[in-house]
């Protein structure tokens, strides 16, 4: 049995509100998994998830384009938004092939991650200096930071790899705390530290997704946090982070509870792409 002591996650589960929230979540959770077209289609709504996921996430980076759009198009170098959108689909089409090497290396999960968020960048960057060269790794002192969303306090360098180094460590201790609690968490903290130059908060959400899908919470990742995180909108989600980073009992349970409800939202839209399935509308 794990202490507050040595599990410091499990301690966050007293907090008020998150175990109501836990408890939602996994009633939520559990009837979309029973719906009668899961058990023939599970692979589409995946995919369908990963779609609306990447969608909303980018939503919350400035890029708030329609469903149908991100759906139609195929060319995602035009501008800074299209660059956005395609960096959140190629996370989440990456995200589910990391889930193996998550609780044994989560510090080369988020590197593999920004190096898929940055894409071309990622690869062309070969000379030091170049627009590459930041790309997979945690920033250095004088390095700018483009994140559109968080305008909070940016840590610096050396506080960046304590603290990532103390959530990875966490990780791959592992924990007795629920899965929304931990995704609640490494997302937050992922989002406060901005560890890289640029993509933070597409890497936190992802990182939460892989959190939620390798805890066994939503094996098959069809519930989409995402979707909730921006149908909540950019205020509610800017709101919620501030009280995380209050550091208060109140302010941390109602980040997770904020979290719990995003991912209620998007099991409710992965449960209207299964009626939509059943009817034969889509």
């Amino acid at each position: 049995m794990s202490t507050h002591a040595s599990d410091p996650l499990a301690a966050l589960g007293s907090l008020p509100g998150v175990a109501d929230a836990v408890d939602s979540v996994r009633k939520a959770v559990d009837r979309v998994y029973g719906h009668r077209v899961m058990r023939r289609r599970s692979n589409e709504i995946s995919s369908e998830a990963a779609l609306r996921g990447a969608r909303g996430s980018a939503a919350l980076s400035g890029a708030d384009w329609a469903l149908e759009e991100v759906r139609r198009r195929t060319d995602f170098s035009a501008d800074a938004e299209a660059r956005t959108v395609g960096a959140a689909l190629r996370l989440g089409a990456e995200a589910g092939q990391l889930l193996s090497i998550w609780r044994q290396s989560p510090l080369r999960v988020l590197a593999r991650l920004h190096l898929v968020a940055a894409g071309d960048a990622g690869v062309s960057g070969v000379s030091v200096g170049g627009p590459g060269d930041s790309v997979g790794r945690p920033r250095l002192d004088g390095e700018a930071v483009d994140e559109p969303l968080v305008r909070a306090p940016l840590p610096t360098p050396s506080e960046v790899a304590g603290r990532l180094d103390g959530l990875a460590e966490l990780i791959v201790a592992g924990s007795e705390a629920p899965a929304l609690v931990t995704s609640s968490v490494v997302h937050a903290e992922l989002l406060a530290l901005r560890p890289f130059t640029s993509y933070n908060g597409l890497v936190a959400r992802a990182a939460e997704r892989i959190a939620l899908v390798g805890s066994g919470l939503d094996p098959k990742a069809i519930c989409p946090a995402e979707v909730g995180h921006a149908e909540q909108g950019r205020a509610a989600y800017l709101a919620a982070f501030e009280g995380y980073l209050s550091g208060t009992p109140e302010g941390v349970g109602a980040w997770i509870a904020h979290c719990g409800r995003s991912v209620e939202l998007g099991v409710r839209e992965s449960t209207a792409v299964c009626e939509a399935l059943q009817r034969g509308a889509a």
